[in-house]
């Protein structure tokens, strides 16, 4: 049984704006010894989360001898900015927990999520009377798996309406500060990326221009794009050319001692 870690003891912030949801968990797939951590999180259009892009994700993860933390993170209808509270918190708790390294990786509107950990993240309050909270909630690497990365070009219309309200899906300034490649810092993780180039959810244009970011701004990433596969593979069992990404990611993480 793998045990389930809530975010916070009380209620989160933003509990108010969904006070029917369950509160944020991190479910805890550990493995003893391993150096590094990864926060899995499921994508589903920020209005639900795919089994099979979480606990099969981890336990993949286990198989290098990595630690995995499948997030069960706050969807529509919640505050636009409840998910990324998730976020970081997962990141503060799995990082207080020991480990040397901690990444995130996510797939869809979940690695959209994760590009939005990668770059919208805090040194954490020094002063706080929480001590997670004082822990920085930047990653040291993230994972963006057939991600929506922009809220701008090439976005999916859904994800954005279902964090942001219809009401908000065209406020540019929010559109704006939702497009994960336009906030790519020298500072930013580095990436492992993936995706279909004929993914029709999602455009693989996505990838690329968050490629060309981090290439703008000397932040390395590797990135596998393979011809054929619609959305929302997960490990992509059933192609044997894509399925090819969990091998590559077990091999680029083993590399960084996350085992």
């Amino acid at each position: 049984m793998h045990e389930k870690i809530y975010l916070w003891k009380e209620d989160a912030p933003y509990t108010q704006f969904s006070p029917l949801q369950a509160q944020p968990s991190v479910t805890e797939y550990a493995v003893p010894g391993s150096r590094g951590a990864v926060v899995v999180v499921p994508g589903g259009g920020y209005c639900m989360k795919a089994d099979h892009e979480g606990a099969p994700i981890a336990e993949m993860l286990n198989q290098a001898g990595v630690s995995a933390y499948v997030l069960d993170y706050r969807v529509k209808p919640c505050h636009m900015l409840a998910p990324l509270a998730d976020a970081k918190r997962a990141i503060r708790l799995v990082r207080s927990m020991g480990y040397e390294k901690v990444a995130i990786l996510g797939f869809s509107a979940g690695g959209h999520l994760t590009c939005t950990a990668a770059t919208l993240y805090d040194a954490g309050d020094p002063d706080a009377a929480d001590p997670l909270e004082r822990l920085s909630s930047r990653p040291d690497a993230f994972i963006p798996c057939y991600a929506v990365v922009s809220f701008g070009a090439f976005t999916h219309r859904g994800s954005r309406e279902s964090l942001l309200g219809q009401e908000n899906a065209d406020n540019w300034e929010l559109v704006r500060k939702f497009s994960n490649e336009l906030h790519i810092t020298p500072d930013t993780p580095e990436a492992f990326i993936w995706h279909t180039a004929a993914d029709q959810a999602v455009p693989v244009e996505n990838s690329l221009n968050l490629a060309l970011a981090l290439s703008a701004q000397g932040v390395p990433y590797e990135m596998h794009i393979f011809p054929q596969g619609q959305h929302g593979l997960g490990l992509a069992e059933e192609y044997e050319d894509v399925k090819q990404w969990t091998a590559l990611l077990q091999k680029w993480l083993v590399l960084r001692n996350y085992n």
